[in-house]
């Protein structure tokens, strides 16, 4: 099986910057929710501070976006590679 690697790309991208923007967005709503993993975000992506109003969120939500994307991308071109080296490996 070979997988679509900009479709995969996307997917990942859509989920990854989806969490970020529903995690930052009930952040705002409850100061207290997340925090911890809100830093972890905000220490790989410049210029995202969590409880930083709508904008960071919004940035973090592109960040991710694009994180998620190019993630999906290197895995499914990772699978595909591979898959074709290993054809058949724990099929039976």
């Amino acid at each position: 099986m070979k997988l679509q690697v900009l479709a995969l790309g996307l997917t990942l991208g859509i989920l990854w910057g989806g969490v970020i923007l529903l995690t930052g967005l009930a952040n705002l709503i409850w100061p207290g929710y997340s925090v911890a993993f809100l830093e972890v975000v905000a220490s790989i992506y410049p210029g995202f501070h969590p409880g930083g109003g709508v904008g960071t969120v919004l940035l973090g939500t592109v960040y991710g976006l694009a994180d998620g994307v190019i993630g999906g991308v290197i895995v499914a071109w990772l699978y595909n590679g591979l898959s074709r080296k290993f054809p058949g490996q724990g099929s039976e």
